[in-house]
């Protein structure tokens, strides 16, 4: 039969197993937590960077310069902490154990807290300078009747303090000519001044000035520096006046023409004026602990030396 003769062929079903992916193993959890570490170190590093002292930097790079040296000398920056005993001291003949401090090193960190608090004090004073500068500023700008002479009222802060200056004009001078009686509107604006400054802790230096114009009674002994000197008492009683304590003013002084305001000319009415600095805390210690202290009181001024002045009429 032709069915007998073909043979059944056998069904061959082939399979593929399929094999598991490779295990990849941890090396990326290990690089991955070196780069989180590293980017902390990095941030604590920048934040470390951010919150050290100039002093302490300069002490670090000056360590590793010279090590030896920066370990001998000591000093601020190089690690010395208050929270770390030094073992030795700075007695290098010490050869085990503690030894205390000695006088040098307490000098140095009574100066070094000496300054800090002098930079406080400073940084204070700055503070309520300009306070004090805006407040006599509005002062003027809302009396109407100020507000008119406020070109001639200058007001700025100095190393020294505050300084305020009232010129002299042409068209409205300060004072009659050639002595120290003092005008209406001159005395208007010392009085309000010195209602401005009675709360006011700081010491006052009030100074005279006038310009290089030979007096005309000078040949009588009486001079600049006498007018000058004149005037500014008589400023000062006007602040006295208007409340201001006499024991506020540290000094008045009679300037004649030593320190012009304008030097190009000599004889210009702006270097006519009254000064008064309300002087920060150094520059009044610095004045009171010199030996050369302008006396206060209206019977006695210091008058400092200048060049004679010229023959040009008053």
């Amino acid at each position: 039969m032709a069915g007998d003769s073909k043979k059944l062929q056998p069904i061959i079903i082939k399979r593929v197993k399929k094999k598991g992916h490779v295990a990849h193993g941890g090396a990326w959890k290990i690089a991955y937590a070196d780069f989180v570490t590293a980017m902390m170190a990095f941030f604590l590093l920048m934040w470390l960077l951010g919150s050290t002292s100039e002093g302490d930097k300069k002490g670090l790079s000056d360590y590793f310069q010279s090590p030896l040296k920066v370990a001998m000398q000591g000093g601020p920056g190089t690690g010395a902490s208050n929270s770390v005993i030094m073992g030795g001291g700075n007695d290098l003949t010490q050869t085990a154990g503690q030894s205390r401090r000695g006088d040098g090193n307490d000098r140095t960190a009574k100066k070094m807290s000496g300054d800090q608090t002098k930079v406080e004090v400073a940084k204070r004073d700055a503070k309520k300078l300009a306070a004090l500068s805006a407040k006599i500023a509005g002062v003027i700008s809302n009396n109407p009747r100020l507000a008119e002479f406020s070109s001639q009222i200058r007001l700025e802060i100095t190393p020294d303090g505050l300084q305020i200056q009232i010129v002299d004009d042409q068209k409205r001078p300060m004072f009659d000519s050639g002595s120290a009686t003092v005008k209406p509107y001159m005395r208007d604006i010392l009085r309000e001044i010195g209602i401005a400054l009675l709360d006011v802790e700081n010491k006052i230096s009030l100074d005279g000035h006038t310009d290089r114009a030979a007096y005309a009674n000078a040949a009588r002994g009486y001079s600049n520096w006498e007018l000058s000197a004149d005037r500014a008492n008589a400023s000062r009683r006007e602040l006295t006046a208007a409340g201001m304590p006499e024991d506020k003013l540290a000094r008045v002084v009679g300037m004649a023409s030593s320190t012009l305001l304008d030097p190009a000319n000599p004889l210009s009415p702006s270097n006519r004026r009254i000064s008064i600095l309300v002087m920060t805390r150094e520059a009044e210690e610095r004045l009171l602990s010199s030996r050369h202290i302008p006396v206060e009181g209206e019977g006695e001024t210091v008058l400092p030396q200048a060049a004679a002045p010229a023959k040009s009429p008053s």
